[in-house]
């Protein structure tokens, strides 16, 4: 399969067209500060060995990607100009950009796309699965890059976006420990902006790339990451103009209504088709208690997802029962939970299991980690406490800051179960198939098979989707892969989010692509 660039009579028509239609956006201006709100900090400032929302939310900023992708995820060049697929599916071929140097001013060469892909494939949460099928890697000139794959993997042409597929400098990381490398704090890319500075607990500082090869972008002089962890402080701070920009709902969904008064703000939906997260519970499947499938039943059965999205989380989204979010209609299995809301049922379940009640009405006594990344977490975590003590579970919440957290559950597999959050992206074999693949069970590698889940036919399925071409075949491998882990039940998928995108009316251009302000914002202006 062939990309090619569009004919000269394309753009030519294309270019008359535009000239005979009224202008509908003011040309782009120059200057000025634009300032990103954050509800979190990042642990990391690229994505190379951690995904956590944060750190998305800068990474582009400074590393670019082979490709960008609009709404409709079809591909569209960056550091990649060019990029073919043989008809069997195992051969990709990428043409580089040239031109194009690192902050550092070396030359950026396929060298460079070589190594990133090879460390991605070894270290980044999703990369084990992404690029499984890719045995070579192959550079036989300074801006060509092949990729020599063992089996097909249909997705792989929508994985080479900045945040997900990070290119970066080899000669800053090359004989290093990626993750503790200074450029983990300090980046040094190819983007349209250069890292200046980072005050922790307080802000980010990003400068204009003058020798930006997209000229003349980028158009603003500097961004400032400012991280504002109290969510009330940062409904006030976009109320009075302090902040720009912020995304993924960055204020209490009880707050937007007031907001959306406010003349100034301006709020978007669009710009999160890249990714479609659902928050979900995970327990640990090496706890004593949560190990045995009739107390994982009883607590699907105490729990309302309804509920949960209209306390929790406001109304903003849908429910959602199954490991792919419903956002992936082609792969989504619509089935409802085989544990429907039943506290009788619970009970029973709990009985069986043989937790019986204490004389305080107690089964037994479990403590409960949220991700304390995005707002809904504690929310979540006292609806789980109060719904649970109704069939004897009493659930102690334990709340940390994202290191720690991210320590607890995948380093030191200190917890008992979670409320987390996970993108299921753009195919399930990118964004799911590393929570229940039983190789993606890493220690020490955030966002990736927390819960312990270990079947043979999950695995078999999944693996078989990976590489099947046929797309009606791949639906079938889905659906049944799904089937298995509704009823076994290694976590409960509870429901999937609507990310709005809240700006000052003085910034445009700011969502342009599929992954919206996660993008390199190369774009965005000042008016």
């Amino acid at each position: 399969m062939t990309f090619p660039r569009r004919s000269f009579l394309h753009l030519t028509l294309a270019g008359a067209l535009l000239a005979l239609a009224p202008a509908v956006h003011a040309e782009p201006a120059r200057g000025g500060t634009l300032t990103l709100l954050l509800p979190s900090e990042p642990t990391a400032l690229v994505t190379v060995g951690n995904v956590a929302t944060p750190i998305l939310s800068v990474s582009a900023k400074v590393t670019e990607g082979l490709l960008k992708y609009g709404y409709d995820l079809k591909p569209e060049p960056q550091l990649a100009t060019g990029w073919q697929i043989s008809p069997d599916g195992t051969v990709y071929t990428f043409t580089l950009r040239q031109g194009v140097t690192w902050h550092d001013g070396k030359p950026f060469t396929a060298a460079d796309v070589a190594y990133s892909i090879d460390l991605l494939k070894r270290i980044h949460p999703r990369g084990r699965n992404t690029f499984a099928n890719v045995t070579a890697i192959e550079t036989p000139d300074d801006h060509t890059v092949v990729l020599r794959l063992s089996k097909p993997a249909p997705y792989l042409i929508r994985a080479f976006v900045a945040t997900e597929t990070p290119i970066v400098p080899k000669h800053v990381y090359d004989g290093t420990d990626p993750l503790t490398n200074p450029a983990t704090s300090a980046p040094i890319g190819t983007g349209p902006y250069k890292f200046k500075e980072w005050v922790r607990g307080s802000h980010i500082v990003y400068e204009r790339n003058p020798d930006y090869w997209d000229k003349p972008k980028p158009y603003i002089d500097r961004l400032i990451v400012r991280i504002v962890a109290d969510p009330a402080a940062a409904a006030i701070a976009f109320e009075t103009g302090t902040v720009d920009l912020g995304y993924r709902t960055p204020v209490p969904l009880a707050d937007l209504a007031r907001l959306k008064g406010v003349p100034s703000l301006r709020f978007e939906t669009r710009g999160n088709s890249y990714s479609y997260n659902v928050t979900r519970l995970e327990f640990n499947l090496d706890d004593p208690r949560f190990k045995n499938e009739k107390v994982r039943q009883a607590v699907a059965h105490a729990v309302d997802r309804n509920v949960i999205l209209k306390v929790v989380n406001y109304g903003v989204g849908q429910v959602a029962y199954s490991p792919i979010a419903p956002g992936l209609k082609t792969y989504n299995d619509p089935a409802p939970s085989p544990y429907p809301y039943d506290l009788k049922r619970a009970n029973a379940l709990l009985d069986e299991a043989g937790y019986p009640k204490g004389p305080d009405g107690v089964r037994f006594r479990v403590p409960l980690d949220y991700n304390p990344i995005g707002a809904d977490g504690a929310r979540l975590a006292d609806y789980l406490r109060t719904t649970l003590a109704r069939v004897g579970i009493a659930v102690a919440v334990r709340s940390q800051d994202a290191s720690a957290f991210i320590k607890r559950v995948y380093t030191d597999r200190d917890f008992a179960f979670t409320t987390n959050g996970a993108s299921n992206l753009f195919d399930p074999t990118v964004g799911v198939q590393r929570l229940y693949w039983s190789k993606n069970f890493i220690k020490g590698v955030p966002f990736s098979n927390g819960t312990h889940y270990r079947n043979p036919k999950v695995d078999e399925l999944l693996e078989a989707a990976a590489v099947e071409n046929d797309p009606v075949r791949r639906v079938e491998l889905f659906k049944a892969f799904q089937q298995i882990v509704a009823q076994e039940v290694p976590d409960l998928n509870l429901y999937q989010p609507e990310f709005i995108t809240i700006a000052n009316q003085r910034v445009h251009d700011h969502s342009l692509t599929a992954d919206g302000v996660e993008s390199n914002l190369a774009d965005v202006y000042l008016q």
